[in-house]
This record gives C-alpha cells, structure tokens and sequence, in this order.
C-alpha cells in the first residue's frame, strides 16, 4: 500500500513492491498473479481500514461533522494510491469490477448501520459521499479560491444520512 501510495500504480513495480515488502523479487509472484492483483488487495485494506475507522465513530456516538472529517483524512493520507483507483477504475476492468464490489459491500454496511434503505438512493448517496470527499481531500474547491465550509457541511449531513438508524 505505501509503495502505491507514494509513487502511484504508474510509478511502482512488483520489484519494489516486494523489496518494500521484505520479499525477494520472484517471491511476490507466489502470492499475487500481477501488480493490480495486489493493488486490489490493497484496495480492500483501505476500505477495511475506513469502514473500522467509521464504525469507531458510530460506537463513540460522533457527530456527523467527525464522520466527515474522519473520510477526509482517510482520502488525504492515501491520496495518491485513491489517484490511482480512479484512473485505473476507467481503464482496468478488473479494477472496475473490484471498485463496483466494494462499493456494494459498502451500501449493505451502510443498510446495516442505517436500519435499511434503497440499495439505489444509498448507491447515490456514497458517490456523492465519494466525490466530495476526493474533491476536499484534493483541494478543489481551494484551487477555485472557494471554502471547503459548504463541502463539508454536505459531507456531515449525507454522513448523517448513513450512520443515522432509520
């Protein structure tokens, strides 16, 4: 995850990845068939690591603005393996399909946590959650010389939406 994160899938290769990994080279090959076999698998780490993080903050009882400052910094701290994830997501199928599985094994964390929903509305609701929080993560609306307020306001209460049982 950290050799993605720090030079993209673009600027990585098995090599590295094994040596950052304490392996030799011909050994990655036992464990991962290619470089976006185990980019996948990093991809399902990241989205273990954000659903603990978030079901920390439901057990606390957080408000939704800690939700939403928790999926930012979860964006800013892998942003450039999330780089990564939207790029390939348009030009690997196998990256499509694994990004199309996490975000329904989301939406059904998401109905747990809410006490159901529209698989639909709720699919709505985590991209919006998704491609606001890249956009904050990413510096977007700072880069139009904007507040991120409004961003984040829309991030706590679509946050609010998901965590809240119905």
């Amino acid at each position: 995850m950290a050799e993605f994160n720090d030079h993209g899938f673009a600027g990585t290769d098995t090599n590295r990845i094994a040596r950052r990994a304490g392996f030799a080279p011909q050994t990655f090959y036992r464990w991962y068939a290619d470089k976006t076999a185990i980019f996948i698998a990093c991809y399902r780490a990241w989205e273990d690591e954000e659903r603990a993080a978030l079901q920390a903050l439901i057990e606390a009882r957080a408000p939704p603005e800690a939700f939403a400052e928790a999926g930012i910094q979860q964006h800013v701290r892998y942003l450039k393996f999330r780089r990564s994830l939207r790029a390939l997501s348009l030009e690997n199928a196998e990256v499509r399909r694994a990004r199309a599985e996490s975000r329904l094994r989301q939406i059904r964390q998401i109905q747990a946590w809410a006490g159901g929903g529209s698989t639909d509305d709720l699919a709505v609701t985590l991209l919006e959650l998704e491609r606001l929080t890249d956009a904050v993560a990413e510096g977007e609306l700072s880069d139009m010389g904007l507040s991120e307020d409004a961003a984040r306001a829309a991030l706590a209460g679509l946050m609010r939406r998901v965590t809240t049982p119905a």
